[in-house]
């Protein structure tokens, strides 16, 4: 009797899987982080959307609906920067007294340069104008606007409490900013080599040369 071929039988299929939850929970935030670290490796050149994508291992597509463009991405990144920097501010003048308030200008500055010379890129990236659309960035200048005024009242209070030496308070302020932000400038530009200042004296280099503004500016104890 002819064998009768017996129908091939299907391979039963598994019920499809269920779509894994996205692992990173808040894409914005590793975005802004990749895009930080990006910076700090190669500088604010680095920064591109496609290649934050990539580091934060997601398809160069998605994080254009947090970022439609780098401007979006890297005023994020300002904006993140600058909040790092206040923080640094922020820890520096909660060890010094409020009644003294040419120190607390003082631990400002230095806080200032510190965060500065340990974080060149984030700190060119806020401090310029060239990487994000400012007009965009309501936030970053508000909290900038904060920090200026903060330096106006410690100088105000200095001055009435007869620890500055001029009432130019203007001027000093622009000039303690000038000061910090210049030091800062020659760390990025790499100009402390030929000034004969080592890598690891920059810290006590800014330090030194902040001490001697503020006592340049602070009114002289009676008999010196």
């Amino acid at each position: 009797m002819p064998v009768t071929a017996r129908p091939k039988r299907r391979p039963v299929k598994n019920p499809a899987a269920p779509p894994k939850p996205y692992h990173h929970g808040d894409l914005r935030r590793v975005l802004i982080e990749a895009a930080l670290q990006l910076a700090g490796e190669g500088g604010a050149a680095a920064v591109s959307v496609r290649e934050a994508a990539r580091r934060a291992g997601v398809s160069p597509g998605a994080p254009f609906r947090h970022f439609p463009n780098r401007d979006a991405l890297m005023t994020a990144v300002a904006g993140e920067a600058q909040q790092r920097f206040r923080a640094e501010i922020s820890a520096a003048l909660a060890e010094v007294p409020d009644a003294d308030p040419l120190a607390r200008f003082r631990a400002l500055g230095l806080a200032y340069l510190r965060w500065a010379m340990r974080n060149p890129a984030h700190f060119e990236i806020i401090s310029s104008g060239r990487y994000f659309v400012h007009d965009k960035a309501a936030e970053l200048s508000r909290d900038n606007a904060e920090l200026i005024g903060l330096a106006e009242r410690m100088l105000a209070n200095a001055f009435a409490l007869g620890q500055l030496r001029s009432a130019d308070l203007r001027w000093v302020q622009i000039a303690g900013r000038a000061l910090v932000y210049g030091f800062a400038r020659m760390n990025i530009d790499g100009h402390f080599p030929r000034w004969g200042v080592a890598e690891e004296e920059a810290g006590p280099t800014a330090e030194a040369i902040l001490d001697l503004f503020i006592e340049g500016i602070a009114r002289k104890p009676p008999g010196r």
